[in-house]
């Protein structure tokens, strides 16, 4: 009896670190985009966006490898894109031709369109 407690045990222990082998290492989901989570170095093409309509305003839900998620919604302020759930803010900066987005430890790329100022714009 005692050897089949043990075994059991021993195929539960089996059970979880192939489930934890299993973690997909790309999101599921729409376009994919460049991110570096949880304070990595290096930027992998991991993360998925879905795109939304939420109270009339554009909603990216970005989605991480390991199932979690952050929504973002669209502004045209020049910001780009604003946390649009939680307490944290996000910080935004155009690097090339991507709109960086950070928040806490996690740092995304998105694909941007930057409009350039008009010559007979007013400063």
């Amino acid at each position: 009896m005692r050897g089949a407690a043990v075994l059991a045990l021993v195929l539960l222990a089996g059970c979880s670190s192939q489930q934890a082998d299993e973690t997909p290492k790309v999101a599921e989901g729409g376009e994919r985009i460049a991110c570096a989570l949880a304070g990595a170095r290096e930027f992998s093409e991991s993360c998925a966006v879905d795109r939304a309509e939420v109270d009339n305003t554009l909603t990216l839900i970005v989605r991480h490898p390991d199932g979690a998620f952050r929504r973002f919604a669209v502004v045209r302020d020049g910001r780009g894109l604003v946390v649009a759930d939680g307490s944290e803010q996000a910080r935004t900066a155009i690097e090339g031709d991507k709109l960086a987005v950070s928040v806490a430890d996690d740092r995304y790329l998105f694909p941007a369109k930057i409009k350039s100022k008009r010559a007979d714009a007013k400063p």
